[in-house]
């Protein structure tokens, strides 16, 4: 992959951990930028990702930066200036980490689609947008169909609840702000492993709850106190660096 320049000129910012340091704009509203000056700093927000390989997207407030940007990769790059949210699908469960808050994902609850309009997109006072969808696509019969389709839905659906994850940060929302009470989910008998998981979200069994932690185990149960069993009704990781 082609390093991108460093438009800033300066060291990198690094991701601030909320735990350990004060991040004073973290739970602020960004101020809106101008299109250059938003791809120069997703420019050098795109590195921080590249350098550290740990998430798939970053906002600006994230590195101590008050500017309305943020970017996504998760199946392409996407730059985010100024975004807003212009309507949205059905709500889905979800569980998400953030590089601001390292090693304490929650569950929270996204939409399933969004539309989103952003400053560098010529036409968007005119009404031009994009849409990004999870909304699971109708597969081939063949096994190597469904799988290959399965993979696509899941990673639409992670791009989908990303884009939510990064615009929440820019208006000074986080993951804890959203988290979402765990509430227990019995199946009526344990599925085999290739069965359709029990939670709903339409993975097999053995790749989906099989190996969730119980109430006891789970390491953010401080934050979410509400006994569960390891189970969601849908949704999966969403290993975001929002």
């Amino acid at each position: 992959m082609k390093r991108m320049p460093n438009y800033t000129g300066v060291k990198l910012k690094q991701v601030i951990n909320c735990f350990e340091e004060d991040n004073p704009v973290i739970h602020e509203k960004c101020r809106e930028v101008s299109v250059e000056e938003g791809l120069e700093i997703a420019a050098e927000l795109f590195q921080i990702l590249n350098k550290r390989k740990d998430g798939i997207g970053l906002a600006a407030n994230q590195v101590g930066i008050d500017a309305a940007v943020a970017v996504v990769n998760v199946r392409e790059p996407i730059i985010l200036i100024n975004p807003k949210i212009v309507s949205v699908g059905e709500e889905v469960p979800y569980y998400e980490g953030c590089l601001s808050f390292p090693k304490k994902g929650v569950y929270t609850k996204r939409f399933s689609e969004v539309e989103i309009t952003t400053d560098q997109v010529e036409d968007h006072k005119l009404g031009g947008s994009w849409f990004f969808s999870g909304r699971p696509m109708e597969s081939g019969k063949g096994s190597w169909e469904k799988n290959k389709q399965e993979k696509d839905d899941e990673l639409r659906l992670l791009e989908c609840v990303a884009i939510q994850h990064e615009i929440d940060h820019l208006n000074g929302v986080t993951i804890h702000d959203n988290a979402e009470p765990l509430r227990p989910m019995i199946a009526e008998k344990k599925p085999g492993r290739n069965e359709k998981c029990p939670c709903g979200s339409g993975k097999k069994y053995k790749k989906c709850c099989i190996n969730k932690p119980t109430a006891e185990q789970h390491p953010d149960r401080d934050i979410q106190n509400e006994e569960y069993l390891g189970r969601v009704e849908k949704g999966g990781w969403a290993t975001s660096g929002g």
